[in-house]
């Protein structure tokens, strides 16, 4: 694939001139076709590429640009997209083409995708879009509403028969001749490993499932005992690695030197041979999925994504929060970094925008406060602010975010009482006298605990003839409050939470988030489920996604070229 050159003289069978007014006014296809020049010129993909003569006849940096772009944002595969781009003519206007039923092979679109993995700037398409909401005036709030959503992976949850054989499969495929021989000796169950799924077994006899299980587990150690020590590399360290995880995770030797199958779920178990980087997640106690979390920060103010990231499921909201709001915590400007594990190796160097400086008034200062941060004198806040669900109201979040100048605006779940009656929040605790008094007014004394925190214990005394036991405990050694090492933090965000003021800057941010997830996920493939396997691929098509969805943005704000540069309409 060679990177070509787009036409810059109009003819009259060109899409966007034949169509004119027709596209719809603030689309993100109207953009394109009148900017699309501007936003990726012949130079935008130049560092992806080896100058040479040879290769396939040319693509220019602004139709493939495009055709990734539109692809994400309706949902499409490679194939599917080519088609669009020869037939549908407001493809064809916004990636700058004449009338034609032509375009190129789908295989373009993997090849560019890989290119730009392994390239210095491999979120371009997704910080590019906001570095320009950033040159007009938006995006420039302290204010980031963050979430998660799920992405489901495009392969099958294995259990752990199949993932034992299938991992010892990879591992012959993956070695070589002589050493592959050594290992297939080594095996004692009569199977050559070359198929797929599970072995013949009767399933309904628990004796035989067991044998299985066990044989499996044998061969698995057999082949890495003989790999052991050696030193192997690429897809042959990688499977042998795979194996040992695989073969641990599920199963335990008994007693009677027999393995079997483990009771519960290991932490961090890899759930498929296929997709290794998938883990079991969950949104709630009873919302459980397979595969990945999409992480956004959005600037409530004028809806603009300033982080998008891509984790495995299991991994919680709180450890991507610090990532999130790089673009509000990095003194450098450098915002193109390390993104919750899935970004690495990005350096910012966008030099793609000409235009304005960004000298317009900052939108969105109005849109919160947190944790009780002094405001401006615009109404704005004066700290930067996190704004987000319970997932990240934890203490240990909000520490690590008050020590990168940040404040958190997010709900501390109450205390609940499973028997209905009074719970820890109808307490008062004060951690300056290390005192828990109870609702009938009784004291006790909190005594520390080694890891922390410590235990209030009224006791049975106490408890016995108060005439609100009913309503607090029926245990016979009395109700005991147990406080958390960061007690007097999370009863002062609990005070703060209350007030008025709080909840009507937590009301007018917070929904932008839920708002901007739902436009993430309105596509099933690459919104909400995966395209493709692995979390880099999958990273990128997240950052397309969210690339694509500020340009649709953009668009509805009336973003447009003059001569001074990029600006949006008036309102």
């Amino acid at each position: 694939m060679a990177i070509g050159m787009a036409k810059t003289q109009g003819e009259f069978l060109d899409a966007a001139v034949l169509l004119a007014d027709q596209l719809e006014e603030g689309s993100v296809y109207g953009l394109l076709a009148e900017h699309g020049h501007r936003l990726f010129g012949d130079a935008y993909f130049a560092d992806l590429f080896v100058a040479t003569r040879k290769g396939r006849p040319s693509v220019p940096a602004r139709v493939v640009a495009t055709v990734m772009l539109l692809q994400s944002l309706e949902g499409l595969s490679d194939r599917e997209a080519i088609d669009r781009l020869r037939f549908d003519l407001r493809w064809q206007a916004a990636a700058g083409l004449t009338v034609a039923p032509a375009g190129f092979h789908p295989t373009v679109l993997c090849q560019m995708r890989s290119r730009l993995r392994a390239s210095q700037r491999p979120r371009r398409l997704f910080t590019d879009t906001r570095d320009l909401a950033k040159q007009v005036g938006l995006a420039r709030g302290k204010v980031r509403a963050v979430d998660s959503t799920p992405l489901f992976d495009a392969v099958a949850t294995q259990d752990t028969v199949t993932q034992l054989r299938a991992a010892v499969r990879k591992l012959l495929a993956a070695l070589p001749g002589e050493l592959q021989a050594r290992v297939r000796a080594a095996l004692s169950r009569e199977d050559d490993y070359a198929t797929l799924g599970k072995p013949p077994c009767d399933w309904d006899d628990p004796a035989a499932r067991e044998a299985l299980v066990d044989a499996l587990v044998v061969d698995a150690l057999a082949a890495l005992a003989v790999v052991d020590g050696l030193a192997l590399a690429g897809r042959a360290a990688e499977a042998a690695e795979l194996l040992a995880l695989v073969a641990g995770q599920d199963t335990d030797r008994g007693e009677d030197g027999i393995f079997r199958i483990v009771r519960g779920v290991a932490k961090d178990r890899v759930i498929s041979t296929v997709d290794v980087d998938a883990r079991h997640g969950h949104k709630s106690k009873h919302r459980r999925f397979d595969g990945y979390k999409t992480h956004l920060a959005i600037d409530p103010a004028c809806e603009i994504i300033t982080e998008a990231a891509a984790t495995p499921a299991n991994t919680p909201d709180r450890d991507v929060a610090a990532d999130l709001i790089t673009d509000l915590t990095d003194t450098n400007g450098d915002t193109d970094g390390d993104a919750a594990h899935a970004h690495a190796g990005d350096v910012h160097d966008s030099g793609q925008h000409p235009g304005a400086d960004g000298d317009d008034a900052e939108p969105g200062d109005d849109a919160g406060d947190g944790d009780g941060g002094d405001r401006d004198g615009d109404g704005g806040p004066h700290r930067p602010t996190l704004v987000g669900d319970s997932a990240y109201a934890d203490a240990a979040t909000r520490k690590t975010l008050a020590e990168r100048g940040v404040d958190t605006m997010a709900k501390v779940p109450p205390a609940r009482n499973s028997r209905g009656g009074f719970t820890k929040d109808d307490f008062r605790i004060d951690t300056d006298l290390a005192a828990v008094t109870c609702p009938a007014g009784h004291t006790a004394p909190i005594r520390p605990s080694v890891r922390g925190g410590g235990r209030a214990a009224f006791g049975a005394a106490r408890c016995r003839d108060c005439p609100l036991r009913d309503r607090c405990t029926s245990a016979v050694r009395g109700r005991v409050v147990t406080v958390h090492p960061d007690e007097a933090l999370l009863q002062r965000a609990k005070a703060e939470q209350a007030a008025p003021a709080w909840q009507s800057a937590y009301r007018a941010a917070r929904p932008t988030a839920e708002r901007k997830i739902a436009h993430f996920t309105r596509r099933l493939w690459g919104g909400r489920a995966a395209r493709t396997r692995g979390l880099h691929r999958i990273a990128t098509d997240v950052d397309t996604r969210a690339g694509v969805l500020n340009l649709a943005r953009l668009a509805t704000l009336g973003l447009t070229w003059k001569p001074t540069g990029w600006q949006l309409a008036p309102t």
